[in-house]
């Protein structure tokens, strides 16, 4: 790929006017696997109950790169080392963090490659971008994946204080509209320290903290976790997995050669192979949502209904309960269906289903986030809260859905 000497400015509506720092990061963002990333909603399907969700994941991915300057910056000012090619290394490391994403994102996540995170994926299009690159990713590929000895550096870019965090709860409680997602992201960053290699938090921070930890509980169940959210993604994902069973006949392929290409795969049985990488990278919402209009008026009557309630945004009732759902409510719900449509019951299962929803603000057990006192004692957020009980936020909390047509299918 030929490689730019420019410089760049982006104009954000969150932070102002984020700067491309240097060559490397000009030429990263330029590449067709990063524009990509402008096809890839950030919120999957929240813009079905939040209007104003079309954001992406390549703004979020300049954000997050933003933020992780003002913290390298921050963290110069206070005495911690970060010299030239660390610097360029952490700005490469959170600019590609969710390169790896699919699209809608979280949504169809499973649905391409089974046991494969968006962040394995990741880590496969920087290796793929390094050699392109000479190597120069190489400190930047350390960093990601935790292996270098700095390991702040890598909290920095995945913790549970990090910059993308940082940035997602900002700019989806923005473009959602939903203030109580709003954080003070450069109040956090400011707050930031290191102590003994790892990231920690000046005291005075802490109420910073506990309300970035509320606000990201807020997030989870009144945005991402949204009922109606929720009922689209599982509607999203049953129309792959009609497509997929159907097999590729000459009515039912799709609008996109890379699409078509994961369908007629089996998602447990694939090996992501350097040309199933090459078909991902060609893969964003545009073939999914060309795909729904095309296959509305598919033959089949269960797709074309998956594709329709999704374009018309007719969706699926839906139920939440702090209990599981019985298999006799499932099956009364069932029926009925079978009832009023005259399908199968394995078609109707496209339309009848039962599900779980997790959220847990703060893991006590992974990277937590540690709070470090004027007299250098490092605890726990958790245990250093005078104001609120965060342990509460640490418990893990479960719901459980059932979803059913409303009327007629």
């Amino acid at each position: 790929m030929k490689q730019s000497s420019k410089l760049k400015i982006f104009n954000d509506p969150i932070y102002g006017f984020i700067s491309i720092p240097s060559p490397l990061v000009f030429n990263l963002i330029a590449h067709p696997y990063f524009q990509r990333l402008r096809r890839i909603s950030q919120m999957g399907l929240s813009y079905l109950v939040y209007p104003g969700a079309h954001h992406t994941r390549f703004h979020h991915a300049l954000g997050a790169m933003h933020l992780m300057q003002q913290a390298i910056s921050l963290l110069r000012r206070k005495g911690f080392e970060i010299n030239q090619d660390e610097e360029e290394g952490l700005l490469c490391a959170i600019l590609l963090h969710d390169i790896g994403h699919g699209p809608f994102s979280h949504a169809l996540e499973n649905e391409w490659v089974s046991g494969i995170s968006h962040e394995a994926i990741s880590l496969r299009f920087m290796e793929e971008l390094n050699k392109e690159f000479s190597g120069r990713l190489d400190l930047a590929i350390a960093i990601f994946t935790g292996s270098y000895n700095k390991k702040y550096l890598n909290e920095l870019v995945s913790s549970q204080l990090d910059m993308d965090r940082l940035d997602y709860l900002k700019r989806d409680s923005f473009y959602s509209g939903v203030a109580e997602g709003n954080i003070n992201a450069e109040r956090l960053i400011t707050m930031l320290s290191v102590h003994e290699g790892r990231l920690v938090v000046e005291e005075k921070g802490i109420y910073s903290v506990e309300k970035y930890l509320l606000a990201r509980r807020f997030m989870y169940w009144q945005v991402y976790l949204h009922k109606t959210g929720v009922v689209a993604e599982q509607l999203l994902i049953r129309v792959i997995q009609r497509a997929r069973e159907l097999g590729q006949s000459a009515s039912l392929q799709s609008v996109s050669p890379a699409l078509d290409f994961f369908l007629k795969q089996n998602p447990g049985k694939l090996e992501f192979t350097e040309e199933a990488l090459k078909q991902y990278a060609e893969l964003d919402d545009i073939d999914i949502l060309a795909s729904l209009k095309k296959w509305q008026k598919a033959d089949d009557r269960v797709l074309a209904a998956l594709c329709k309630m999704l374009l018309q945004r007719r969706l699926l009732s839906i139920k939440i309960k702090k209990a599981p759902i019985s298999a006799r409510s499932l099956q009364t719900k069932l029926e009925k269906c079978r009832a009023k449509t005259g399908m199968t019951e394995s078609e109707a299962a496209y339309f009848v289903f039962e599900g779980v929803l997790h959220n847990r603000a703060y893991n006590q057990d992974n990277q937590n986030i540690n709070i470090i006192k004027p007299n250098g004692k490092v605890i726990d957020v958790a245990s250093a809260s005078d104001h609120l009980n965060l342990e509460v936020l640490s418990q893990p909390v479960t719901k459980y859905y059932i979803c059913y047509p409303k009327k007629g299918i």
